[in-house]
């Protein structure tokens, strides 16, 4: 058994798991935020996205264990509270119409949340790019693109043009 020390979303939690207790299975069973999803248990479809200590990671690929004494955010953990707004970039993507299915939704808002809080390029390549890690087999990512996009103009709203006139003039 190990002892697993976190702060979740905020909230400091201790619980006492099997050893090969994977990250995503100790949100999901110990803790029962059920947002991050379990899609392929093989790192490819980015389902299972969280923050973890600031850094996006793919939590089937890291042992509980692995991340105690850290602070994880997952898609639940955006939010400020069960009556608060949405984040931006979970606006986004219901403005943008960002998803179909939902089933990659909470691992995408997680990876475009990371990559928007570095200093974010908004050309198709860039935002392609950073989403590499994440599979979504329904949209076409069109929507999903425009909605790191809005969720840019929304979270930086003075530097998102720039954000976005820079890039257009590079070659």
């Amino acid at each position: 058994m190990a002892e697993v020390q976190l702060r979740v979303n905020g909230v400091d939690v201790r619980r006492d798991v099997p050893d090969h207790t994977l990250l995503v299975e100790f949100l999901r069973e110990e803790l029962r935020l059920t947002g991050t999803h379990v899609g392929c248990d093989t790192s490819q479809c980015g389902a299972c996205t969280v923050n973890l200590d600031g850094v996006s990671v793919k939590s089937c690929t890291v042992l509980a264990a692995q991340a105690s004494g850290g602070a994880v955010t997952t898609v639940e953990g955006l939010r400020a509270g069960h009556d608060a707004p949405l984040h931006p970039v979970q606006n986004a993507f219901v403005q943008c119409h960002g998803l179909q299915c939902g089933f990659c939704t909470p691992g995408m808002i997680m990876s475009v949340d990371f990559y928007l809080r570095q200093p974010p390029k908004l050309d198709d390549e860039s935002i392609c790019h950073a989403l590499e890690g994440n599979i979504c087999r329904c949209t076409g990512y069109v929507n999903i693109i425009e909605a790191v996009r809005h969720a840019a103009h929304e979270m930086y709203p003075a530097d998102a043009a720039a954000m976005t006139t820079t890039e257009a003039q590079q070659p």
